[in-house]
């Protein structure tokens, strides 16, 4: 059995986030990746097989380079995933605000 990866724990790391921001806008290959970073290529390579094998990024051959792009299913997953947490704490924030401006207007 292939263990995979915790896809929050692979979006939580600040150099992979850079990475997919970088992805969405175009199809890259590692080097271009790469280039955006003060890290080592070879460390850039690693957060990109995180990220393919949570499968937030697919590669995709073309003659002999490698591009890697965003999987937009993966990242809809996500969203999908977050949307009822958001929609609660926007609620909670909304109920507070509420309450400290009746407290503000009491006073």
């Amino acid at each position: 059995m292939k263990l995979r990866r915790d896809v929050f724990q692979a979006i939580a790391d600040p150099t992979r986030r850079a990475i997919i921001t970088l992805v969405a806008l175009q199809a890259m290959t590692p080097s271009a990746i790469a280039e955006n970073f003060d890290s080592s290529r070879q460390t850039i390579s690693k957060h990109i097989q995180i990220l393919t094998e949570c499968e937030i990024l697919e590669q995709e051959q073309n003659g002999r380079e490698i591009y890697y792009h965003l999987n937009p299913q993966k990242m809809k997953e996500i969203a999908d995933f977050i949307e009822p947490f958001r929609k609660l704490w926007d609620e909670r924030f909304n109920n507070l605000e509420s309450i400290m401006k009746k407290y503000k207007s009491n006073k």
